[in-house]
């Protein structure tokens, strides 16, 4: 366990640096179940670096994780995850009281050569951050807590060549369980979704109507900053919500003004296209036929024979 005094940082770049920080015991190099309420020691107003991957089921009330200033959305009931190069600030309401946390942390190589390592980046909610927390059902909960179970009693076992395999095709089926719990929670925060998809579709027409467009085309990103979210879970709720990717509908909407501007003005394609964002004509030629089939000249003579 590294630790920069300055900047209050702890390098998190092993299972035994995290179970020192804590005082607790290291049963597997490569892999833990954690429950903080064992904790020996007490951690507070840190950052950790972390090397590791992990997810955070919180019980309590009396720790507030931060992702740079913004707070998790982190209550009772609640799972975070956490992937390697992510820094994490850790606040405590109460010093004297162990947090009641439980979850799962994972080193990188416990994972290598096995069918794990060639999925876990198809886990995107290791990347979302700010208010994009897992709420659990008690039957959620319940699934998590006997997937840890799994996990902690094959841990326990005296290690063989098998024990890696195992305990990594135990921890891709509590992931899967978690893909699973939130796309139904994308289906039971309708309304909450519902108001982030309004907020796009009007950040995106005032991105046009206002002239910002010759600054470039706006990325997802810009847009998931605007609704305060992670680009990753912004592109998946909008997905779940409207069976089109983010980028998609961006594209919808350049070719929309496209053609407003082709039927319009006689201004010429080159112009249209910088005035929409795009650096070079033919990368607009390029979007315009594929999402019309046409050209923007072909688009524009069709037009004329219509008159």
């Amino acid at each position: 366990m590294k630790q920069n005094n300055e900047s209050n940082i702890v390098s998190i770049d092993s299972i035994d640096a995290y179970n020192k920080l804590y005082g607790l015991t290291t049963d597997h190099p490569l892999v833990t179940v954690l429950d903080l309420k064992k904790a020996t020691r007490s951690v507070n107003h840190v950052r950790m670096d972390y090397g590791v991957y992990a997810l955070y089921l919180k019980n309590g009330v009396n720790c507030t994780l931060m992702y740079g200033r913004q707070p998790y959305d982190y209550h009772e009931g609640t799972i975070v995850s956490f992937r390697p190069g992510q820094l994490i600030g850790v606040e405590m309401d109460k010093e004297e009281v162990a947090p009641d946390v439980i979850g799962l942390m994972f080193h990188p190589d416990l994972i290598f050569g096995t069918p794990l390592a060639a999925r876990i980046d198809g886990y995107r909610f290791f990347d979302y951050s700010q208010r994009e927390a897992l709420h659990l059902s008690a039957e959620e909960r319940a699934i998590f807590m006997e997937c840890l179970q799994r996990i902690k009693k094959e841990i326990e076992r005296p290690v063989d060549r098998h024990t890696a395999e195992i305990v990594a095709s135990h921890i891709q089926v509590l992931l899967d369980y978690l893909t699973r719990f939130y796309e139904r929670q994308f289906i039971t925060r309708h309304k909450v979704n519902s108001d982030v998809l309004s907020r796009f579709d009007a950040a995106l027409k005032e991105y046009y109507s206002s002239g910002k467009a010759v600054d470039g085309i706006p990325s997802v990103a810009y847009f998931a900053d605007i609704v305060n979210l992670t680009p990753g879970y912004f592109g998946d709720l909008i997905k779940k919500e409207t069976g089109k990717t983010a980028q998609e509908l961006i594209a919808l909407r350049v070719t929309e003004e496209a053609r407003k501007r082709l039927a319009e003005t006689s201004d010429d394609i080159s112009i249209i296209a910088y005035d929409l964002g795009f650096q070079y004509p033919q990368h607009f030629t390029r979007m315009f036929r594929k999402q019309t089939g046409k050209s923007p000249r072909e688009y524009r003579l069709s037009l004329d024979t219509k008159v």
